[in-house]
């Protein structure tokens, strides 16, 4: 349960911050084709930890809450790229089985992994798509057509795993895949929203089912999903989210890439300190 005699100036930072968590996650997910987990799920850790959750799944609640969050904001920027016809169907289709598998496995994994195995998976995560992010070129590429299966198969497997795991929609890992096979970017981010509806259902009812009854959950939860939180950041996203899908077909990204890579590296130096230093 949460404490009752925090003070309400801190109350009020706190939500003041997850509301601008939730506006820069509205925003990431027009513009990269994101759920905006990755902003979403080290704010909501930090705000649980000075609110006194248990450590035991503070970081099961920041993950399984950001995957309920971008349920929406996932369908409406994909609702909103399909509109403009540059949504790779085929791929999409073709990911139907092998993603929500991963997300599976992903949550198998969180049933049984303590919370510093979970934050020490987004920690390394971060770092390689905030390196990948922060040092990007157009020129690199792996080949001029996406892998058939079973490596494309292999690929939506890994992509729903990792994902589920860190929280996110999927579309930084879609976004390179499809890119490093020669994909224009604006095709990727619109297909990586449909990838992050793929991802953010069967997980949000995965960790659903992996917290189901445990006594260490803060209040309003179901499992480790908490509507508190879902409540506070959800209309915000819906509202930013068209704004980002209209900057993702009107402006170069490329600093907006480093931006956000320099935004992953930190957060994952900040969970490696918290871990070992």
């Amino acid at each position: 349960m949460l404490p009752t005699e925090m003070p309400l100036g801190e109350i009020a930072s706190f939500a003041a911050g997850v509301a601008v968590a939730g506006a820069v996650s509205g925003v990431l997910a027009g513009v990269f084709g994101i759920g905006g987990g990755a902003v979403m799920v080290p704010v909501f850790y930090q705000a649980m930890t000075a609110l006194g959750v248990d450590e035991a799944v503070r970081m099961h609640v920041a993950v399984a809450s950001s995957l309920a969050i971008i349920i929406p904001t996932s369908l409406r920027s994909f609702q909103g790229h399909h509109a403009r016809g540059v949504v790779d169907m085929a791929l999409l289709r073709s990911f139907l089985v092998p993603v929500p598998l991963g997300v599976i496995a992903a949550t198998l994994i969180a049933a049984s992994i303590s919370g510093d195995g979970l934050r020490l998976i987004f920690a390394i995560i971060a770092l390689a798509v905030g390196l990948r992010l922060a040092f990007n070129r157009d020129s690199w590429r792996l080949g001029t057509e996406i892998p058939k299966n079973p490596w494309r198969a292999a690929i939506g497997f890994v992509i729903g795993l990792l994902s589920a795991l860190m929280g996110i929609g999927g579309g930084v890992m879609n976004n390179t895949f499809m890119t490093l096979f020669g994909r224009p970017m604006h095709q990727a981010v619109a297909t990586s929203a449909g990838v992050g509806v793929l991802i953010a259902i069967p997980g949000t009812i995965g960790y659903v089912w992996a917290g189901w009854g445990d006594p260490r959950l803060p209040v309003a939860s179901t499992g480790y999903v908490n509507w508190i939180a879902v409540a506070l950041i959800l209309p915000i996203t819906l509202l930013v989210t068209p704004f980002g899908v209209k900057l993702a077909h009107a402006m170069k990204k490329r600093h907006l890439e480093i931006a956000f890579g320099a935004f992953l590296l930190f957060v994952s130096a900040r969970f490696f300190w918290s871990l070992y230093g």
